[in-house]
């Protein structure tokens, strides 16, 4: 899996799209208005809403760049081929620690990683530990609160 790879579902691709067309049309062009009221106010040195303004547009063609780039190097994985032998991109893992209850994960790229509704990066701890391994293997991650074994129970 190349680093320079963002893995996206078609929904997460989609809010991307929309964040990037709304950033190069009505935000840069509200701020570009902003920009000239600072500028006519004169003295540029001093002009408070001109620094700022100037410090969003940054912000903005900065965000407009890697919007652009994680478009450009994106797959998704919704339509990734999947081998359901083994933990991939894009599959739901239902795995068990220890006595806990069963948890199902669906392992995405890091742009849409939501741990709090079961959706983990490739990328992460768990997710890394995750990746590879088949039905009945036992994942070991090392995470903040110390080493997590996990018991693969079904692929999907």
């Amino acid at each position: 899996m190349s680093k320079n790879v963002s893995y996206l579902t078609a929904e997460g691709a989609e809010k991307l799209r929309e964040e990037l067309e709304n950033l190069k049309g009505p935000s840069r062009n509200s701020l570009a208005e902003r920009l000239r009221a600072a500028i006519e106010q004169g003295d540029l040195s001093e002009n408070a809403d001109y620094i700022q303004a100037k410090e969003e547009q940054g912000f903005l063609e900065g965000r407009i760049q890697e919007l652009e780039s994680i478009l450009r190097n994106m797959v998704i994985i919704d339509d990734l081929k999947q081998d359901l032998n083994e933990v991939g991109v894009g599959d739901h893992v239902t795995i068990q620690e220890d006595d806990f209850p069963e948890e199902t994960y669906f392992i995405v790229g890091p742009k849409e990683a939501d741990p709090a509704n079961f959706r983990i990066s490739h990328l992460s701890p768990i997710g890394k530990s995750l990746i590879g391994k088949k039905v009945g293997d036992v994942a070991t991650a090392q995470t903040p609160g110390g080493e997590t074994c996990m018991k693969i129970i079904k692929i999907e």
